[in-house]
C-alpha cells in the first residue's frame, strides 16, 4: 500500500521502517516453505518474532506522534494518518496469525503471539494495553471468546437502544413541557398588555382628576377672595362711615347714624 498521505518527517520516517519490516516479514515467511529442517524453522519463526515486536513498537510510536499532532492537522488529514496506522495494524496481524500457523505446525505451543487490537478507538490510552495472546489457546477457545465478545457486544446494543429509546421520550415530554410553557408565556403577554392599557387609562383619569381639582381650587381661592374683599369694605363702612372714597354696596342699608339724621331733618321740614 503505497502512502500518499502528507506526513511529518517523524511519521514518515516511522512509516518507511515499518514497510521495510513488511517487506522482511513477506520475504522471511516466503523462506519459511523452502526451509525443511524444524530447528531452523524456529529460529527463522524466531526472528520473524523479533521483527513483529519492533514493528509493533514503531506503530505504537507512530500512534503517539499522530495524537500529538492532531491539534496542528486538519480532519481530514488526522482521519487519512488514522487510516495509514489502521492499515498498518491489520497487515501486522495478518503476520501474527501467519506465525501462529507456522508455530502450529511445528508444535511449538509454549511461545506467544501478540495480537493487535488497536481498532477505530485506538488513540485511547488503554489501546496499547488491549493485547490479547492466543497462540495458547485453541480454536474452540478462540470461538468461544468470539461469541462472548459478540453477546457483551449485542448486550451493549441493547443498553445503548434503551438509552436511545428514554433520550427520545425524554426529549418528547421536554418538547410538551416547552410547548405548554409557550402558551403560558402567551396569556400572561397577553394579561400585561391588558393590564398596561388599564394603567394608561387610569393615568388619563388621573390627570383628569387632577385638572378638575385644580379647576376648582382655583374657582374657591376666587370665591374666598371676593368674600374677603366684601368683608372688609363692610368692615371699613361700620368702622368709618364718613368715608366717601368708599362706595355703598348696593343691596346694604346705610349706618343707622345716617338714618337718624334723614329723619331728624324730614321731621324739622314738616313742623317749619
Amino acid at each position: 500500500m503505497a502512502s500518499d498521505v502528507p506526513m511529518s518527517p517523524e511519521l514518515e520516517q516511522i512509516d518507511g521502517e515499518v514497510q521495510d519490516i513488511f517487506r522482511a516479514l513477506q520475504n522471511g515467511f516466503q523462506k519459511m516453505d523452502k526451509i525443511k529442517d524444524s530447528s531452523r524453522q524456529a529460529k527463522q519463526l524466531e526472528d520473524l518474532t523479533a521483527k513483529m515486536k519492533e514493528c509493533k513498537r514503531l506503530i505504537k510510536e507512530f500512534d503517539r506522534i499522530l495524537k500529538d499532532e492532531e491539534p496542528n492537522n486538519p480532519p481530514e488529514v488526522h482521519k487519512q494518518l488514522n487510516d495509514r496506522k489502521q492499515y498498518m495494524i491489520k497487515e501486522l496481524n495478518s503476520y501474527v496469525t501467519l506465525r501462529k500457523t507456522y508455530q502450529s505446525s511445528l508444535g511449538n505451543n509454549n511461545k506467544r503471539v501478540e495480537l493487535f487490537d488497536m481498532g477505530a478507538g485506538s488513540s485511547e490510552p488503554a489501546a496499547e494495553d488491549n493485547i490479547q495472546m492466543a497462540s495458547a489457546m485453541t480454536n474452540q477457545q478462540l470461538m468461544d471468546a468470539g461469541r462472548e465478545q459478540m453477546t457483551q457486544t449485542d448486550q451493549a446494543i441493547d443498553r445503548s437502544k434503551m438509552v436511545v429509546a428514554q433520550t427520545i421520550e425524554t426529549g418528547t415530554q421536554t418538547a410538551s413541557a416547552l410547548s405548554q410553557q409557550t402558551e403560558q408565556m402567551k396569556r400572561i403577554g397577553n394579561e400585561l398588555d391588558t393590564v398596561h392599557f388599564s394603567l394608561k387609562k387610569a393615568s388619563q383619569l388621573v390627570k383628569e382628576i387632577g385638572r378638575q381639582v385644580a379647576t376648582d381650587k382655583c374657582i374657591m381661592a376666587l370665591l374666598f377672595l371676593i368674600v374677603c374683599g366684601v368683608i372688609a369694605i363692610i368692615v371699613v363702612k361700620i368702622v368709618n362711615p364718613h368715608n366717601k372714597n368708599i362706595r355703598d354696596i348696593p343691596g346694604l342699608a346705610p349706618p343707622a347714624q345716617n338714618f337718624q339724621i334723614s329723619n331728624r331733618r324730614l321731621l324739622s321740614v314738616e313742623i317749619f
